[in-house]
């Protein structure tokens, strides 16, 4: 890992009908004092998201990958590491829950070596509407990783989550959705990976507003925290960023 100040941060934007507030997440995420990439994943927008980003394509720092069809949060990440050449990946969702002025106290547990993995915990930060039944959820997600890995984490399911770029670019990555989450963490736990915890804030949207996750996603995740408990993990040695770091 470079030296703090030197380390390249490389944030992940999956994207799927954000026009309204795409740019506006690019801003904040740009005003970041890291070096950094922004990798943007269109995937499969038909609100003239896609539009938008042909023009943020033309950015320096910023490269846009387009999916023709939707594929799924978990497809999208996939494709954006193919792409990474920084140190660090943070995962930044295009719906701002979460504040990109939050990235650099999320990733320090990593530049300053002390973690390869680390996570924005909503639940030891402020939260702020966070409907009952998606609460419920998230507390049986931290239950069972809690009780399948002994992990005394305080929120599996948090979307701002970090990686050394080694790590994640070498993960056996298969989701295709929201359940990417469940098997990110399952992995991580089961190479014996400590992750690290920051409390942050997150200010929920409802689905009215446009919040795409619900209980058609619960299962899904609830299986890769269970197989991943029994499966043994092996890292790609070719990571899938290979050709990008040439």
């Amino acid at each position: 890992m470079p030296s703090i100040g030197t380390a390249k941060l490389s944030v992940i934007v999956p994207v799927m009908n954000e026009a309204q507030l795409i740019e506006t997440v690019l801003e904040r995420v740009r005003r970041l004092p890291e070096p950094k990439e922004i990798i943007i994943i269109d995937d499969g927008s038909s609100d003239g998201t896609t539009e938008i980003l042909r023009r943020e394509n033309e950015v320096p720092g910023t490269r846009v990958l387009f999916h023709p069809v939707n594929r799924g949060k978990g497809a999208s990440i996939r494709t954006g590491l193919t792409a990474v050449t920084g140190d660090v990946v943070v995962i930044q969702d295009a719906d701002l829950e979460y504040d990109p002025a939050e990235i650099p106290k999320i990733i320090q547990p990593i530049l300053y070596g002390r973690a390869r993995v680390a996570y924005g915990s909503r639940f030891t930060g402020r939260m702020e509407g966070m409907q009952p039944l998606n609460l419920i959820a998230n507390w049986i997600f931290i239950w069972m990783t809690r009780l399948l890995y002994g992990a005394r984490l305080t929120d599996e399911a948090t979307a701002y989550k970090a990686f050394a770029a080694d790590l994640i670019c070498r993960m056996p990555l298969q989701s295709t959705g929201f359940e990417f989450c469940s098997e990110v963490t399952g992995m991580a736990l089961r190479l014996g990976e400590k992750i690290a915890e920051t409390p942050i804030t997150y200010k929920s949207r409802s689905y009215a507003e446009g919040k795409k996750i619900g209980w058609r996603d619960f299962m899904p995740k609830i299986y890769e925290l269970w197989v991943w408990r029994f499966r043994k993990v092996e890292l790609l040695k070719i990571p899938v960023n290979a050709k990008a770091l040439d």
